[in-house]
C-alpha cells in the first residue's frame, strides 16, 4: 500500500491556505496535511524540530519575512513548491530548493501539474531520487543572483552616483523612501523598501521592520527592549528607534553572527 503524500504548508493568509488544502486533497484524497505554518520563525521552530514530510508548499512574503529564511536556516533537502502573488522571486526560489513557482491565483490546474512534476522525481515507495534532485536543484542554483552595487540619485539637480556599500540605511515615511549614507547625507530612493530588499545583497542589508532596511557596518549596540523585541543603535542615528520584532529577533541576530 502506498503511503500518504505528506505535505507542509506555509502561508500567513488563511484563506488561501484553506483553498490550497482543499484542492491538494480534490486532487490526491491520501494527502495528508502535516501542519500549516503562518510565519518564518513558526516554519524555522517545526521544521526544525520535524522530518517526517515529502514535500512544502510555501508563500514567499510572510508577515514576519521572506520563507527563504526559513530555508537557509533549515538547511532542508525537501522540495518546495512555490506558490505567490510575485512574479520576480522566481530565481531565488529555485536556489531554495523550488521545484516549481505558481502565481496567485490558482486553480486546481496548476495545482494538478506542480505535483505532477514532484512526482517525476520520486521513485516506487515514495523515496525521493536524491540524484535527481540534487541534479535538479545545482541546475537551478547555478543561477547567481546579481545585487545592486550603486544607486543614482537625483539631487538637487545632478545626479550622484552612491555605492550600496556606503548607505547605512533606508527609511520610509509618507510613502517616500529615503537613503541614508555613512557621511549622513540624505537621498530620496527611487524605489520602495520591498523592491529594495530584493535588490540589496541580504548577508549586508537586514530588513528590521516595516520602515528599515539597515547595513551590517551601520549597527552599533544592539539592547533588548519591550516584549521580546530588540532595540538596534545605528549610525548616522535616524530619529525614529529602530525595533526589530521578536518573531524577527532570532533571525537578526543570526543575520550579525554570520
Amino acid at each position: 500500500m502506498t503511503s500518504p503524500l505528506r505535505i507542509v504548508l506555509i502561508e500567513d493568509e488563511a484563506a488561501t491556505a484553506r483553498n490550497l488544502e482543499y484542492i491538494l486533497s480534490a486532487i490526491k484524497p491520501s494527502i495528508e496535511i502535516m501542519a500549516t505554518l503562518t510565519g518564518v520563525t513558526e516554519g524555522v521552530e517545526w521544521l526544525t524540530a520535524n522530518n517526517g514530510y515529502d514535500l512544502i508548499f510555501s508563500d514567499i512574503r510572510l508577515a514576519d519575512g521572506l520563507s527563504f529564511e526559513i530555508f537557509k536556516e533549515i538547511n532542508t533537502v525537501k522540495p518546495v513548491i512555490f506558490v505567490t502573488a510575485y512574479n520576480d522571486y522566481a530565481i531565488e526560489a529555485f536556489r531554495n530548493n523550488g521545484i516549481d513557482y505558481i502565481l496567485k491565483p490558482f486553480d486546481e490546474d496548476e495545482i494538478r501539474r506542480a505535483l505532477t512534476k514532484y512526482d517525476t522525481l520520486i521513485a516506487p515507495g515514495r523515496e525521493v531520487q536524491q540524484a535527481k534532485i540534487a541534479a535538479l536543484l545545482q541546475q537551478l542554483q547555478s543561477a547567481t543572483k546579481n545585487y545592486k552595487n550603486s544607486f543614482l540619485f537625483h539631487h538637487c539637480g545632478r545626479l550622484i552616483p552612491v555605492e550600496t556599500a556606503k548607505i547605512h540605511w533606508f527609511y520610509t515615511a509618507n510613502d517616500i523612501v529615503y537613503a541614508h549614507t555613512a557621511d549622513g547625507r540624505q537621498f530620496i530612493a527611487p524605489s520602495k523598501l520591498e523592491q529594495l530588499e530584493r535588490q540589496l545583497d541580504p548577508g549586508l542589508f537586514f530588513r528590521a521592520n516595516r520602515q528599515f532596511i539597515i547595513n551590517r557596518h551601520a549597527v552599533g549596540t544592539v539592547a533588548y527592549f519591550f516584549n521580546g523585541r530588540l532595540e538596534v543603535i545605528i549610525h548616522p542615528s535616524p530619529q525614529e528607534q529602530v525595533l526589530v520584532s521578536k518573531a524577527r529577533a532570532m533571525l537578526f541576530r543570526k543575520w550579525l553572527d554570520q
